[in-house]
């Protein structure tokens, strides 16, 4: 049996199995804490650990003492106002108005709790996956777990099955001392008769010989031989696994003002730091465009200040053949995030919406498109009604609007959300 010691060093005045397990206990309390972070924070602050309150009446636990019980006189010294079955009166101020006593109450504030960044990171994407993520054999990346195929005679002590082992010995001394045992019950058996007969004593004293031999040869039989010990087997196999690539389109034309750009980089920072912190074979194609589309690196997506016109239209073109020259083999689930303000001229959004559907989601697994309008309850955006039109597979394209920071978050979670490809299955 393995035994793990953790022989990390805390820091001072820290304790790593006091913080998991308080991190355990009050986990909805730092959820919320930390879904409240997110508006206030910067797109480059995103990724951060950071200081969590979580209101110290949650943390408050029961304490059990004993009651004094029985009746009690208590006499105060300097009490010149009151004798025993007085009634003291309610003092002033305590129905609630705004007198001398307002401020006399005590309070608590809430307790901060630091978190790490990988502590924030967790409890940030705990709940989200890839909708209709599948995995297969023929990725083309060698990955294989261990898995248990019975018991071997050779191994390492930590392998051994000791409950196996025990069973083995049990039946190795059953078949070598059976035999024995018939033996000497038949040899305890005559030698009672000759006793009870009265023999001569040579014969008794053979029939005693042979009784201690036999008992002497059972007692030969050892408890547990090397032969009895049986080890854990472990064999290695080919381990399903997943391989994906995720297209970001967006929209950097002038119609996309800053507070818009804004909203649809925060929601691609939040996209990106999902996909790099849960899965580990994934590509990321950012593709940004205004007239044109052109595909660019990390940095130019997220801070250059290119704007144009708008063809929508170019950005789907540009995925389409990126999927068909990198992506069309080699069990790639392909997903697609597109983010706009709608803004399409003429014939393009109806071009586009034809494209998708014709070209694009029957590639993807997942596409998800998040329009920015100029404010709440505007009207729906040329893109956006023609992409209504279009008849998919449930749980393999959704579309939703923000306006607001603090909307970017629920929005994310709702387009991530583990049950999001439920319906398709």
């Amino acid at each position: 049996m393995a035994h793990l010691i953790d022989r990390r060093e805390n820091a001072r005045n820290k304790s790593a199995v006091n913080r998991a397990r308080f991190l355990r206990r009050y986990k909805e309390q730092i959820r919320r804490a930390v879904h409240d972070m997110v508006s206030e924070r910067s797109i480059t602050d995103m990724d951060r650990g950071g200081n969590v309150g979580v209101p110290r009446k949650d943390i408050n636990e029961p304490v059990f003492r004993h009651g004094r019980g029985g009746d009690h006189e208590i006499v105060h010294p300097g009490n010149r106002e009151f004798t025993k079955g007085d009634r003291i009166p309610r003092p002033e101020g305590s129905s609630g108005s705004a007198g001398s006593e307002a401020g006399s109450g005590e309070s608590e504030d809430e307790f901060v709790f630091a978190l790490s960044r990988e502590e924030f990171l967790h409890i940030f994407f705990e709940d989200l996956e890839l909708p209709r993520l599948e995995r297969n054999l023929l990725t083309g990346i060698e990955q294989s777990k261990p898995v248990r195929a019975g018991f071997t005679t050779t191994g390492s002590p930590n392998n051994l099955a000791i409950v196996r082992t025990m069973r083995t010995s049990l039946a190795r001394r059953i078949a070598l001392s059976a035999s024995i045992k018939k033996e000497l019950d038949a040899a305890t058996a005559e030698l009672t008769r000759a006793l009870a007969d009265e023999q001569p004593q040579g014969e008794i004293d053979a029939l005693r010989e042979r009784v201690a031999a036999l008992k002497h040869r059972l007692r030969r039989v050892p408890f547990l031989d090397e032969f009895d010990l049986r080890y854990r087997n472990r064999v290695s196999v080919p381990e399903p696994t997943a391989r994906a690539v995720m297209f970001c389109l967006m929209d950097v034309s002038a119609s996309m003002d800053e507070a818009k750009k804004d909203l649809a980089k925060r929601f691609f920072t939040l996209l990106y730091l999902f996909l790099t912190r849960k899965y580990e074979h994934v590509d990321l194609v950012f593709v940004r465009h205004t007239d044109n589309a052109e595909e660019v690196d990390e940095q130019t997506f997220f801070y250059d200040r290119k704007s144009g016109g708008t063809v929508v239209l170019s950005a789907l073109q540009l995925m389409a053949e990126i999927v068909q020259g990198r992506y069309a083999t080699g069990g790639w689930n392909i997903y697609a995030a597109q983010a706009s303000d709608g803004d399409a001229f003429g014939a393009d959004a109806g071009k586009s919406a034809r494209f998708l559907a014709e070209r694009i989601l029957p590639l993807t697994r997942y596409f998800a498109y998040l329009e920015t309008p100029d404010e709440a309850g505007a009207r729906m955006s040329s893109l956006w009604v023609e992409y209504q039109e279009i008849s998919v597979v449930p749980g393999s394209f959704a579309m939703r609007r923000v306006t607001r920071r603090d909307e970017i978050y629920p929005v994310f979670r709702e387009l991530f959300r583990k049950d999001v490809g439920a319906a398709a299955a």
